[in-house]
């Protein structure tokens, strides 16, 4: 692509305004400023936030795209001082890579009246090479503390003119004033597609610019050779769009969502053509139709799906018993999940290949399910790959390959259909990693078409727990318990308990229930895929119930109550994500101090969210010195619109409630 704009012989420079803040020209009052006038429970704020994209043309280099920044930060208490530290991830394709230039920074203080300044030094900036494509340039400011002022700019130069990054207009703390150009010559056309809550309309203009593009001549004579340079114009237009904006408010997360980028008021720039002049339309735009295809066709894609040599022997003799196509998927699925370890990387290209990765039992995602699915097409099961974005990655809304970062395996057999992910050995059929379930795979189906694919699970995850509690005059619990977990619970409870020390993974369970002590701890299922898990112990809990008089007060639920509402937001305007539907079940069986009985018992409860979203159970009941409690929560589907939110809200509130009711027994 360089080289084919090399050949416009273009060459060009663009302008912009001044900034509205002078680098290193801080003042007093912003040091002083102990909070956000606009939220005061904001740790940080953006007091400026400058962003200028534009194209340049050099004629060593071809086109690039360039990207200044210039922020400055203010930091209000120590939660703050995590925006000392700045990532940034810069691609690479081969021998193309972008590069980060003119980096300086400074940090800001005030001490005995005075405004210190402390300098970003080479010791402070550490370059992490994250894949084969991607670089990370991280930065960390010194001496920074509450009440600092950090301050930096750098500029990033990138030969991917079709990759021009995400406009951002909203973040995780305010922004006092932000200031975003993107300029571009007449040359190329772009569209733009937002998302996000905060209306944004850029500044539109057109402006003249000169174009001098430089020519050199050699020629020789009886008096030598000579160089001769020309000098040659040529007026153009570029279209400017310019957005200021002012006390844009902080986009505050909340717990349950998939990722939070996916709601950012934000803004991409997509190349759709370029137009030069004497030349033809060259059309960039895509759809996905488009990009599929071309990871389809790609030696890293398609091509890795027809090699079977390397593995046909063993699958031969595996399969060899049976000709039942579920039974075969079965087996191939856990001899793949046996033989090769992830390595921990993503894509949906391989790096390796899947030869290298299967002779050496190590591969990247790619490489472990696009062999799962060419081994189960060789053993006649129908399989295709499924292109997945992960959580952390978003929701690939506009056609984009940076869209998908993973990929499994959808298998159609005898009517069903099957997702598999080989990269975990404890995951099974629909039972995918958490960092899969988002939203909709892209099923790659014959001659590279596809179609869109629901990643969620449909069969409710269970958490059933069974306690037979002792309760004695001072409020000490003894007791035994088990709790049986399926499908994504038992998922989650086979990665935390196998993949960790034991010892660690026991004191990790005390703490979490605050203090309590365990005995006879064990694990049952752990490795048995096809049965839920099993955790059983003893256990002793002080100080669990209040004892005023000759009276005694205790939450039937003990150190399993919610004591808080997760949903805080007075509107949320982004899904409630869950992951997938499940239910936590409580049986609890009590058995009273002798010398008391049974005064008051919380009333039974039942309410729920509208259309079948969720259910919360509650029942206690006694007689004599025994109290039985049934406790059930339920949702039901994995996301929830935030049309919902109130509801979802005051569901949680209410059960926050009632769990807090109280038990009580008197002296007889």
């Amino acid at each position: 692509m360089k080289k084919l704009f090399f050949l416009m012989g273009l060459s060009f420079a663009l302008s912009v305004s001044a900034q509205d803040y002078d680098f290193g020209d801080v003042s007093k009052e912003e040091l002083q400023e102990t909070f956000n006038s606009i939220d005061s429970s904001a740790h940080a704020c953006y007091l400026y936030k400058y962003r200028r994209t534009h194209i340049e043309y050099n004629q060593a280099t071809g086109f690039q795209l360039i990207t200044e920044v210039h922020d400055r930060v203010k930091i209000y208490d120590k939660e703050g001082l995590d925006f000392a530290t700045k990532a940034l991830r810069l691609y690479k394709d081969g021998s193309d890579e972008e590069s980060l230039v003119g980096l300086k920074g400074y940090t800001y203080n005030l001490e005995n009246d005075k405004i210190t300044e402390d300098k970003l030094k080479k010791d402070g900036v550490f370059k992490t090479e994250l894949s084969r494509y991607r670089n990370e340039k991280k930065f960390t400011m010194p001496n920074v503390k509450t009440g600092s002022i950090i301050e930096y700019k750098y500029q990033i130069n990138s030969p991917f003119i079709t990759k021009v990054d995400e406009f951002v207009f909203q973040h995780d703390i305010p922004v006092k004033t932000l200031v975003a150009i993107f300029e571009t010559p007449e040359y190329f056309n772009f569209k733009v597609n937002t998302k996000g809550y905060i209306p944004i309309s850029p500044k539109k203009s057109v402006k003249s610019g000169k174009i001098l593009f430089t020519d050199k001549t050699r020629s020789s004579s009886v008096y030598g050779a000579q160089t001769k340079f020309s000098n040659s114009n040529i007026n153009f237009k570029k279209n400017v769009d310019e957005f200021n904006l002012s006390d844009v408010p902080a986009l505050k997360a909340e717990p349950y969502v998939n990722s939070i980028d996916n709601y950012r008021s934000s803004l991409n720039y997509e190349l759709s053509f370029t137009r030069f002049p004497n030349a033809a339309t060259k059309n960039y735009s895509t759809t996905w139709e488009d990009v599929i295809k071309t990871i389809y066709r790609s030696s890293s894609f398609g091509d890795e799906l027809d090699k079977t040599s390397y593995f046909k022997d063993d699958i031969d003799a595996l399969i060899g018993t049976t000709s039942d196509p579920i039974k075969r998927a079965g087996m191939i699925y856990q001899f793949v999940k046996s033989k090769i370890k992830w390595n921990g990387y993503y894509g949906y290209y391989v790096n390796d290949g899947v030869k290298k990765a299967y002779k050496d039992h190590v591969g990247n995602v790619a490489e472990i399910n696009l062999m799962l699915t060419a081994m189960l097409n060789y053993a006649g099961v129908k399989a295709y790959p499924v292109l997945v974005s992960t959580r952390q990655n978003g929701i690939p809304l506009f056609p984009t390959r940076e869209g998908y970062n993973y990929v499994i395996t959808y298998v159609k057999e005898n009517g069903q259909g099957f997702l598999l992910d080989a990269t975990s050995q404890y995951c099974s059929a629909n039972v995918l990693p958490y960092r899969v379930l988002n939203w909709q795979g892209r099923v790659i189906t014959e001659h590279g078409n596809s179609q869109l694919l629901d990643l969620y699970p449909k069969e409710l995850s269970m958490s059933s727990v069974s306690m037979m509690v002792d309760i004695d005059d001072e409020g000490m619990l003894t007791g035994v318990l088990r709790d049986f977990k399926t499908n994504h619970k038992a998922l989650s409870y086979r990665i935390n308990y196998n993949e960790s020390n034991k010892d660690e993974f026991l004191e990790q369970l005390e703490n979490k229930y605050k203090g309590i002590e365990i005995s006879d701890f064990e694990v049952k299922n752990e490795n048995d895929l096809s049965k839920p898990v099993i955790e059983s112990y003893k256990f002793v809990k002080e100080s669990q119930a209040d004892i005023i008089g000759d009276k005694m007060y205790f939450s039937p639920l003990f150190f399993f109550k919610v004591d808080e509402n997760p949903f805080k937001l007075n509107r949320r305007e982004y899904p409630v994500d869950f992951g997938y539907p499940s239910e936590t079940a409580y049986r609890i069986n009590i058995n009273i101090p002798e010398g008391y009985k049974i005064e008051e018992l919380p009333e039974s409860g039942v309410f729920a969210l509208p259309d079948n979203l969720g259910t919360f159970k509650y029942n206690v009941s006694g007689i004599g010195s025994k109290i039985q409690v049934l406790i059930s929560t339920k949702i039901n589907s994995p996301i929830i619109s935030p049309l919902y939110y109130d509801d979802l809200k005051m569901y949680f509130s209410q059960l926050v409630e009632k769990e807090a009711e109280q038990i009580v027994l008197t002296k007889v």
